[in-house]
């Protein structure tokens, strides 16, 4: 009998009657059907188009029989390297190895190996020389133009050439894989399928996509990658057109040029999707939850957070400088109906392990529910201008109403007690709504006792490298969310995300957050260095020291200890930070920090405060150790 899953076993295939399947899906992760992953979605999809799809879940790369256990397939192998690319998978942004992956049944490392999505291609060419191969998922997709690689510190290649795949469905990729899958089934060499939107291809001929009086096929070369391997100028440059040419609307086809005379072709991404199509997707038959066999090990630790979540948007207009979003989702929102959200909380409602909770409504942005202004779905968004930076564009549409009635439906369904929202509220486009009404319900119903929110910093600098509004639009949007709390009567707290060593921070920005945490008398027990993740701006940034924006030259820290300096500055009360802390007041001339005056981050050293004292009035006056001793107690 049927668990309801797709198959992953020979026996499975018998059981449905399948001699051979139509696609075998390589995953980095554990199976998991649910909407939240993406090998969930990309196998449904195909299964609701009558194809049969076969998984294939974190196989033995060691063993080249592990990759044929569901035999030939014949359409084609598709490959993802996970719900996160592999190597932020596997390591913390010091390089060091992670102990955990939630990914993984039990949460055991090391099941996957790194660059799985090359891994895994070149272990499908070895036992499979002419079966297409096609690799997508968010590894694939941010890897799919020459890129710099954090890990190796290397500019590498295209995923596509690393991988020996013959293309890559980059993005969501719902309609390009379909289209893909109908282009092979009807006899389409894979060679031959250069036409598809949202797909990657590598041709010697680029003929047909160059010099044409036809704009609409006048590709735009970018520089050859060797002359990106040696001037990183060159590659700042060259992101910066790709960056321009992520709209489906109004991107042009970009061809990049390889030794031997290849050229890695990227077409325009897919189209957004409209609410029917989201709704439909949705609606597929997912298991909502891990594979069976997994239970022994203790399950799959990544359910737990999504099992009782609701995805209502995806894309994002925020335009978060250090954030993929861009690259991967694009910029226009997409959303599903009240209907379909509505339908999936009923689901829940009926898990046996369902508390009453739900535990986030959103996506991205949870706030965005529409596109930012009506222009987009017809003419594609802004080239040279961002929605909300440096200033809200005075064409946006800030508008929570939607996203409002969607909570209060789901408020009211019989069952929930609570609907949570976890997965981010952008705070300039809430302040740009000139009612109150969801900042107020925002207050009284959706924050359970402190909200999470991102200004990532407050020095102007280090906001504008990251694409953040400035620090007095967070502080609008922080002394009115007190005063809400107080007007309701409620004792509720904001939780501010910060990162340090972005591009563009130096020592004198981190003391400049360190002394406005002071002020506020909060310290955050989670710090997140800048992790340079493949094509993002602010990755570009780190490696080039230029914004690809407007070829500026930007300051980038890269040496571990200035790193650990900025870290240790956020959480300077902390005792173990103590010493680090002092080198980079020293070390920046601010020594008017060290001492014991209320505006001073930390005490001075014995020797110090010694030295200070004979330098003084009391200089007579004895110290006693344990005065000292009992000062730093009390600090710390």
């Amino acid at each position: 009998m049927s668990n309801g899953f797709l198959p992953v076993s020979r026996q499975d295939m018998t059981e449905r009657g399948i001699e051979q399947l139509d696609f075998v899906y390589v995953i980095g992760d554990a199976y998991v059907d649910h909407p939240s992953f993406g090998h969930a979605i990309i196998s449904r999809v195909l299964e609701a188009h009558g194809y049969t799809v076969g998984i294939i879940s974190q196989p033995d790369w060691r063993d080249d029989e592990s990759i044929s256990i569901l035999g030939r397939p014949r359409l084609a192998f598709l490959i993802s390297g996970g719900n996160m690319d592999s190597m932020v998978n596997h390591y913390f942004v010091s390089k060091k190895k992670r102990p955990s992956d939630a990914y993984t049944p039990g949460g055991v490392m090391g099941k996957r190996p790194d660059y799985a999505t090359v891994v895994y291609g070149n272990l499908i060419r070895k036992k499979y020389k002419d079966v297409p191969v096609i690799i997508g998922g968010i590894e694939a997709s941010l890897r799919r133009l020459a890129h710099y690689d954090y890990w190796s510190n290397s500019l590498k290649r295209s995923i596509l050439l690393d991988s020996q795949a013959d293309l890559i469905s980059y993005g969501m990729g719902e309609r390009s894989i379909v289209e893909i899958a109908d282009a092979l089934a009807s006899g389409i060499d894979v060679k031959d399928i250069t036409f598809i939107a949202g797909t990657v291809y590598k041709t010697k001929d680029i003929s047909g996509i160059t010099g044409s009086d036809d704009k609409d096929y006048n590709a735009i070369l970018l520089p050859e990658y060797e002359k990106l391997k040696a001037d990183s100028s060159k590659y700042a440059k060259s992101f910066g057109i790709q960056y321009k040419n992520t709209d489906p609307f109004i991107a042009k086809i970009l061809a990049e040029k390889y030794p031997g005379g290849i050229y890695v072709v990227q077409n325009p991404p897919q189209k957004p999707l409209t609410t029917e199509e989201m709704d439909d997707i949705y609606a597929l038959p997912y298991k909502r939850t891990y594979h069976p066999s997994y239970e022994e090990k203790g399950g799959v630790p990544a359910i737990a957070e999504i099992k009782f979540s609701l995805i209502s948007n995806r894309g994002c207009f925020g335009g978060c400088n250090f954030c993929a979003l861009t690259f991967h989702q694009g910029r226009i929102v997409q959303v599903r109906s009240h209907e379909s959200i509505i339908n999936e909380a009923r689901q829940m409602i009926n898990d046996p392990e369902f508390k009453g909770y739900i535990h986030d409504v959103g996506g991205p942005t949870a706030n965005f529910r529409h596109p930012s202004c009506e222009k987009q779905l017809k003419n594609g968004v802004c080239q040279n201008r961002q929605c909300l930076f440096p200033t809200p564009c005075k064409n946006i549409n800030a508008d929570h109403q939607d996203y409002l009635e969607l909570l209060r439906k789901l408020r009211a369904l019989p069952g929930v007690k609570k609907v949570f929202i976890r997965s981010g509220i952008r705070f300039d486009y809430l302040l740009e709504d000139k009612n109150d009404d969801f900042f107020k319900e925002l207050v009284e119903h959706h924050v359970s006792g402190q909200l999470k929110v991102a200004p990532e910093h407050i020095s102007d600098a280090v906001l504008e490298k990251m694409g953040k509004p400035k620090r007095s639009v967070y502080e609008r949007f922080v002394k009115k969310y007190y005063q809400l709390n107080e007007k309701l009567n409620k004792k509720q707290f904001l939780v501010p995300y910060l990162m340090s060593s972005h591009p563009g921070s130096t020592l004198k920005e981190a003391i400049e957050l360190a002394e406005y945490l002071r002020d506020l008398g909060y310290m955050p027990e989670q710090v997140q260095d800048f992790y340079p993740t493949p094509s993002t701006l602010s990755t570009v940034m780190y490696y080039t020291g230029i914004d690809p924006r407007n070829g500026e030259k930007v300051y980038v820290c890269r040496n571990p200890h200035e790193k650990s300096m900025q870290r240790a500055l956020i959480q300077y009360r902390n005792p173990k930070n103590y010493e680090l802390v002092y080198e980079a007041l020293v070390k920046d001339g601010r020594e008017d920090l060290i001492g014991f005056d209320r505006k001073c981050l930390i005490k001075p050293k014995r020797a110090d405060a010694v030295k200070n004292r004979m330098d003084g009035k009391n200089q007579n006056k004895p110290i006693k150790k344990k005065t000292i001793r009992n000062v730093h107690k009390k600090k710390h």
